[in-house]
């Protein structure tokens, strides 16, 4: 592990130009580090990529002292309502956009062969961000996650991957479903895998999943310009 200029922790393949991006976002009140297991069994399988962690952009604003306190988070859920969710996550956005950018060139990774993961809070962020920087990478994998607010449009380049649990209280499964079926309403690149008697986790249930979906699911995009060609 190596410190950047960023906020966080870099993994580095061990030999060899990288060959893909993975950039991993926590959940709320949480840091980088909370998600090194995960990216740990993510590399296992693809021992030639960068894997990205970095920390929330502001403080975790209900961290009572203050002091000693590494915990942050994307967007303050303070106060926050239904009305007032979007925009603080669109204010976020631009440092997401730019931080996956700069990685992207620093390490000379294609956007299609980057992908964007985030649990709970960072996975309203992923979402988020294949709305609004469509193709800006090639995969989201949200586990635990909703949409700030459902789409009016789907994305084109990039393939969403929505994994939940069952039994989430904190961001129910509803989100999930409600999630997909607009996606699928909307000819989006999207699935969907719910994992039973599973709370507000990541599972290696559906870690394995997401890892079986990276490795084996095929772009819609991908079939329809064969199909064409064909």
């Amino acid at each position: 592990m190596t410190k950047q200029s960023f906020q966080g922790i870099e993994l580095l393949p061990d030999a060899g130009p990288a060959k893909q991006l993975f950039v991993l976002l926590h959940g709320l009140g949480a840091s980088s580090s909370d998600l090194v297991p995960l990216a740990r069994d993510f590399r296992k399988v693809f021992p030639g990529a960068v894997f990205l962690l970095p920390d929330g952009f502001q403080p975790f604003d209900r961290n009572p002292s203050g002091n000693g306190d590494h915990r942050r988070q994307w967007f303050s859920v303070s106060g926050m309502s239904e009305e007032t969710r979007p925009a603080r996550v669109a204010a976020s956005m631009p440092a997401l956009h730019d931080l996956v950018r700069q990685a992207q060139d620093r390490h000379r990774i294609l956007q299609s062969d980057t992908a964007l993961i985030g649990f709970s809070q960072g996975a309203i962020m992923a979402l988020e961000f294949s709305i609004a920087h469509d193709g800006g990478v090639g995969r989201v994998l949200a586990f635990s996650g909703r949409f700030a607010t459902l789409p009016d449009n789907a994305p084109e380049l990039t393939t969403l991957h929505l994994l939940h649990g069952e039994d989430d209280h904190v961001i129910p499964v509803a989100h999930a479903y409600e999630a997909y079926a607009r996606l699928t309403e909307l000819q989006g690149d999207a699935t969907l895998d719910v994992a039973s008697s599973v709370g507000h986790e990541i599972h290696p249930g559906l870690a394995e999943r997401a890892v079986n979906r990276l490795q084996t699911c095929i772009p819609l995009r991908s079939w329809q310009r064969a199909l064409k060609d064909a």
